[in-house]
């Protein structure tokens, strides 16, 4: 699986992904052979290199002819689907504008359907938009993992009037991401950025583990008080299972009104999921109710997939979230002999040496093959460590 992990120490805007996939290696005339398939004109756009802090990242303009017409997200949608894009880019493209919308919509009170963009509704948003998209399907990405994003503070200037930053919008949109404060009265993260993140991102935290095959930095366009780089970086690369996740993201919720005999179908989804560990504790709630203890335990990528999964399929109406440390030994799958006949088991790496665990399914599948009890298969697995 393709994987594409975004590194926003600097936030994220709608230009700087797009320069930053094609700092990696998308072409420009790609991108343009796409816009070209759009019903828009009176645009240029242009890319450049720059450099800041010796780091070299590729910049995204775009220069739009002046009496372009205002658009509602209604007017943007069909745009879109009557538009030659192939079908992926048009979807991930629409994705991102339904997203906008129904964060625009709420805060200004109003259906996504009333909505009326200004700023993001202009050829240059929706460009930046759409390349992004033309980003996606070029480098064959399965999976977006996004950083933690930073939020500063202070005022934007924008068609409603004077706003607060974070942008009324972009707080809408980052419900359930990942988000800190940092002291800097700039805006970081734009709405298409917000956007673009709300749609097409699986999860939020660390880089996971992938075979590195590109990378991008793309720039914004204003130089940052604080000093650091005002850049965007992208890592892409096929994921991988060589490392373990020694840091886990503990989700816990208390179900006293919730019926258990859906746990089984909620764990295999959960695991579906990615989530590393699924449990059910019982114990005693308030006045005296009986209840469970649901607890999942997931690497910070897949951690918001899993808690969307929880609020779907159970009764809970919060969820509470913790990071903690592990350690792990190393196993590995492998097939041994016994005289009921071959299976696999867990070979495992303790610190007094090497064992074997027997796996329940697969003593199962023997047990159910053999026609003999369970227990049988498991002592033949077991003696093993004793005779080695």
């Amino acid at each position: 699986m393709t994987i594409a992990y975004l590194d926003c120490f600097a936030g994220i805007s709608g230009d700087m992904l797009l320069g930053s996939f094609l700092d990696a290696g998308l072409d420009l005339a790609l991108v343009e052979k796409n816009f070209s398939r759009l019903p828009l004109a009176g645009y240029e756009i242009q890319q450049e290199k720059s450099s800041t802090h010796g780091l070299s990242a590729t910049k995204v303009k775009i220069t739009v002819q002046d009496g372009q017409p205002l658009r509602s997200y209604q007017d943007i949608r069909q745009l879109l689907q009557v538009s030659h894009l192939a079908s992926d880019i048009k979807e991930n493209s629409l994705a991102v504008f339904a997203a906008l919308a129904e964060a625009e919509g709420q805060v200004h009170g109003v259906s996504p359907e009333e909505v009326h963009f200004h700023e993001v509704g202009a050829v240059d948003s929706i460009l930046d938009i759409v390349g992004a998209a033309v980003g996606f399907s070029f480098f064959g990405i399965d999976s977006l993992i996004c950083s933690p994003l930073p939020m500063g503070h202070g005022w934007i200037d924008c068609a409603h009037g004077r706003l607060p930053l974070p942008a009324p919008a972009v707080v809408e949109l980052c419900k359930d991401m990942e988000v800190y404060g940092v002291d800097l009265s700039q805006e970081l993260v734009t709405p298409t950025g917000a956007a673009i993140v709300k749609a097409l991102a699986d999860g939020f935290g660390p880089l996971p583990p992938l075979t590195l095959s590109h990378t991008g930095y793309g720039a914004g366009s204003h130089i940052l008080t604080d000093h650091r780089p005002n850049m965007l970086r992208l890592f892409i690369g096929q994921e991988t299972e060589l490392i373990e996740a020694q840091e886990v993201e503990v989700i816990d919720c208390h179900l006293d009104d919730w019926a258990p005999e859906t746990y089984p179908y909620l764990c295999e989804r959960l695991l579906a999921a990615q989530a590393l560990d699924v449990s059910l504790i019982p114990i005693q709630m308030k006045k005296g109710r009986p209840g469970f203890l649901l607890r999942v335990l997931a690497e910070s990528a897949h951690a918001h997939q899993c808690k969307r999964l929880i609020l779907d399929e159970t009764t809970a109406i919060g969820l509470r979230f913790r990071k903690e440390r592990r350690w792990t030994l190393p196993r590995r799958a492998k097939s041994i002999k016994t005289r009921f006949g071959t299976l696999v088991v867990k070979e495992i790496d303790t610190p007094s040496g090497t064992r074997i665990y027997p796996e329940y399914e697969e003593c199962r599948r023997l047990a159910t093959e053999q026609g003999v009890a369970i227990q049988h298969i498991y002592h033949e697995v077991l003696a093993q460590n004793v005779s080695s």
